[in-house]
């Protein structure tokens, strides 16, 4: 191959792969929000997802858009989840005016489990049933409790794991959410 010929070949290769970095670039850059980007991360649209209530109707996230909403994974067996209860239900009982929804979701239990636990802590909140774990495993949980606060818009702004301390905790992560 001869010089002249060798140039224009590297200088057309080297013109291609220019312009294809310059419209890469440009696409990627105007993806670069991840805001409104459907996950189970700080930041992220929370996945949407129906469960029934355990008078066995059908709710969904999405039912509660423009409200503020604190989803909490958890179970009739597990100890912080049982110790934390009493808070989250007294937290709801004072935020529910000021618009908070509350979506306690039960997992791996049944609605008669469930309604009988809640029977003989006096609870009185408002679960939903995951009972195969679906929406748990969508939301990636790997230990309960776990709650997700979301914001009037649909988005993740705090992911807690573990069991909150007391009341003043949930205060202080609902405050990120609250209006």
């Amino acid at each position: 191959m001869n010089n002249p010929l060798k140039i224009t070949l590297v200088v057309t290769l080297t013109l291609i792969l220019s312009v294809g970095l310059a419209i890469t670039g440009c696409s990627s850059n105007s993806a670069s929000s991840t805001q409104g980007t459907q996950g189970t991360e700080v930041g992220d649209l929370a996945p949407d997802f129906q469960l029934d209530n355990l008078e066995g109707e059908p709710v969904s996230l999405s039912d509660f858009r423009g409200n503020p909403v604190m989803l909490n994974f958890w179970a009739t067996w597990c100890g912080p989840c049982v110790r934390e209860m009493p808070d989250i239900q007294s937290m709801y009982e004072e935020q529910a005016v000021n618009g908070l929804v509350l979506l306690p979701v039960n997992m791996g239990g049944t609605s008669s489990q469930v309604k009988e636990f809640l029977q003989n802590h006096d609870l009185f909140l408002p679960v939903l049933l995951d009972i195969d774990r679906e929406v748990a495993q969508e939301y990636g949980i790997r230990a309960i409790p776990t709650t997700f606060f979301i914001d009037e818009e649909g988005i993740i702004q705090v992911v807690k794991v573990g069991a909150f301390p007391n009341k003043e905790a949930i205060e202080s992560d609902l405050d990120k959410i609250m209006s």
